[in-house]
């Protein structure tokens, strides 16, 4: 997987601002609309992916490219939740964005031992320690944002080892999600590094 987002020599005060006090009305509301519907197509399409990979051992190519392009839409609009970039995110899954970056290697085959343990077990060796150790995570990371905030209104720079903090958070989740949604055989680490 590749993932980065890239850390901006100077950040906008004023689009700061403008997403802290109206994103919800002008990111949020219109991108999580359209996400909600497509997320509820995605979960139709991981269901039918775990049985066409049970019995032919490969992901549909193309339901794959179209949660991949999902991925990556929602990795433009975290990064600006997060303020870790300016600039308003693109509509679309074939999107492009010139400051975040989401990519990963189509698998070739998958695992049909894997996809039983995932679909059988995920919950109690995925979900649970991942998810308990990036609940309290994710109280740091959003600690870390609203301080980070202030940081950039002030001095108009993001500090670069938050900057990292926050994306090593947001890298760590997008392992998780990859890996329950059958995107890949590679167990998530339980960090957020590269």
């Amino acid at each position: 997987m590749k993932f980065s987002i890239v850390h901006q020599e100077n950040y906008s005060r004023g689009e700061l601002l403008l997403r802290t006090f109206l994103g919800f009305f002008y990111i949020v509301i219109p991108h999580g609309f359209l996400l909600f519907f497509l997320e509820i197509w995605s979960a139709i399409l991981s269901f039918i992916s775990w049985w066409i990979i049970l019995f032919t051992g490969k992901y549909p190519q193309s339901f794959f490219e179209f949660q991949e392009g999902l991925v990556r839409w929602s990795v433009r609009v975290s990064a600006r939740f997060y303020n870790l970039c300016d600039g308003y995110p693109a509509f679309g899954i074939s999107a492009t964005d010139d400051k975040t970056e989401f990519n990963i290697e189509y698998p070739e085959s998958s695992s049909r031992g894997l996809l039983l343990l995932r679909i059988f077990f995920g919950f109690i060796y995925v979900l649970i320690p991942h998810g308990f150790l990036l609940f309290f995570y994710g109280i740091w990371v959003m600690i870390l944002a609203f301080i980070a905030f202030w940081v950039v209104l002030f001095t108009g720079n993001y500090p670069i080892s938050w900057h990292e903090t926050l994306i090593s958070y947001i890298r760590w989740n997008l392992r998780v999600t990859l890996y329950m949604k059958f995107m890949t055989d590679v167990y998530p680490p339980f960090n957020g590094k590269e």
